[in-house]
């Protein structure tokens, strides 16, 4: 099993990344592969799981373990498939989805492509407290400031962690971030290297 992989990020495409490892190039099917805009024609690391079926073999891609370990979770439920659970993280906050699933909340699961009711209930049956022991449900303080933008400053953050920052590096900037009134991805980190260069 491919469980990352490491290299130059040279292409991104509407469905996945390619990363130049060696001279050999890997072509990673990802949930939102424009988060690595930032990246590109640098090195990243991301993490992989390698999908074997039948005559079919694809990569698949996370910006961090969170992401992975869902995955990994949904796609053991009976209905769902690798292109089925790469849609559902393409478009959820991966503590959100967690939560969802921990009160039992059908109509939020039925609002992603290809889940019905009868796939929510399967989800729940499957997973409900079996995510919870890896993916914590809490917000963190620092992503709590602006509801709006949650999402943007979570990728925003991942984005930076890519690019070879600590999590004490990031933290140390977010107050700063916080008076900040961005709505873009590409803004937060873009300031965000502004401050980390000064910090």
């Amino acid at each position: 099993m491919i469980a990352y992989i490491k290299g130059k990020l040279t292409s991104i495409q509407e469905e996945s990344i390619l990363v130049d490892v060696s001279g050999i190039g890997y072509e990673i099917i990802c949930p939102n592969p424009f988060i690595f805009q930032a990246s590109l024609e640098q090195d990243i690391f991301i993490h992989t799981y390698f999908h074997v079926k039948e005559d079919i073999q694809s990569l698949y891609g996370f910006k961090n373990e969170d992401e992975k370990y869902l995955f990994t979770k949904l796609i053991s439920v009976s209905g769902i498939g690798p292109k089925s659970a790469n849609s559902i993280l393409g478009t959820v906050h991966v503590p959100d989805f967690v939560a969802a699933v921990e009160r039992e909340d059908e109509k939020y699961l039925t609002q992603f492509p290809g889940v019905g009711k009868k796939t929510a209930r399967q989800i729940i049956l499957d997973l409900k407290g079996k995510l919870t022991a890896v993916v914590s449900i809490e917000q963190h303080p620092e992503d709590i400031h602006i509801e709006s933008n949650q999402g943007e400053v979570q990728e925003a953050k991942e984005a930076l962690k890519a690019l070879g920052y600590t999590d004490r590096e990031i933290s140390a900037i977010l107050p700063k971030l916080k008076t900040e009134e961005l709505t873009k991805t590409h803004e937060i980190v873009r300031k965000a290297l502004s401050l980390l260069v000064k910090h």
